[in-house]
């Protein structure tokens, strides 16, 4: 089983006259990296929400937004009146400076000034905290789900691209026997040309011939790239199974690849090997965004 780095999840809870939401976005991204947003008089559980997210979701580039609606008349904003004051005494200095009326009403621009309202926030008490952590804990199992959903469409896609690779190379064995034909009549032909050249070195003849025939094939290079699908296959089946170590096997999946496309030594054979490489690079792509 997989999980991707993609997820989405949300909960809320109702506490007294409190509403408490956590929403929590996650993207892929080589390390762990989490944004926290979330009220003033909860800060002081920072540590423990980070360790909570960090333990449960891992990896990913992880936003998590805490928000905290007051219901009550208790906890509603209010002027700070020595902001207020601070600001409308500026205001009249610069009318001053400005030889502007200083009749004019500045209340509008007043209550429009950073912090001249403040919100009268009140700790949650050790109860509330229980409530807010299984906020947070249905959030991330609903992050959890959602990475479960779409590892599940990735694994199918993954498992597609692996047959496709394994088809084609059914096919090279189809193309390979007339590829060494081919190629043994250039040699053959190339021979010829040089065989009654007294100065030709018949043992430097066997021996090229022994060189081609060692360096075009690619029989070693199929086994490997069997064996190396199979395993991807095996790792996709795994219950935990790891992004990093899939990309590990696609790497040696390439480099088969790569080697029976620098053997081919023909126009079928290396048409296989591109549409090989498409399918690789598929899943190349998918893999940046598994856990």
């Amino acid at each position: 089983m997989i999980k991707s780095m993609t997820g989405y999840g949300k909960s809320s809870v109702s506490i007294e006259n409190r509403s408490i939401t956590v929403e929590i976005r996650t993207l892929n991204s080589k390390q762990l990296d989490i944004n926290l947003r979330l009220p003033q008089n909860l800060k002081e559980k920072e540590i423990n929400i980070r360790k909570m997210i960090s333990n449960a979701l891992i990896r990913g580039k992880i936003d998590v937004g805490i928000t905290l609606d007051n219901n009550s008349a208790d906890e509603a904003p209010v002027i700070d009146k020595d902001m207020a004051k601070h600001y409308h005494k500026e205001l009249l200095k610069l009318s001053d400076s400005l030889k502007i009326d200083s009749t004019s009403d500045f209340l509008e621009l007043v209550v429009k000034m950073p912090d001249v309202f403040t919100q009268r926030e009140k700790a949650i008490n050790e109860n509330d905290s229980l409530q807010f952590e299984k906020c947070i804990e249905k959030a991330v199992e609903a992050v959890d789900n959602s990475r479960i959903k779409e590892g599940a469409d990735l694994e199918e896609d993954f498992k597609m691209r692996i047959d496709n690779i394994l088809n084609l190379l059914e096919e090279v064995n189809n193309y390979d026997k007339n590829r060494i034909e081919r190629i043994r009549n250039r040699i053959k032909g190339n021979i010829a040309k040089f065989a009654n050249d007294p100065e030709m070195d018949q043992n430097r003849i066997e021996q090229e011939i022994i060189y081609y025939i060692e360096k075009l094939d690619i029989t070693e290079e199929q086994v490997r790239l069997k064996n190396n699908c199979k395993y991807f296959l095996e790792n996709l089946n795994n219950e935990k199974s790891s992004g990093k170590k899939l990309g590990f096997i696609t790497q040696e999946i390439g480099r088969e690849i790569n080697t029976l496309g620098s053997k081919a030594n023909d126009s079928d054979l290396q048409r296989i090997v591109v549409l090989m490489k498409d399918e690789l690079e598929k899943i190349k792509e998918q893999l940046f965004n598994i856990l």
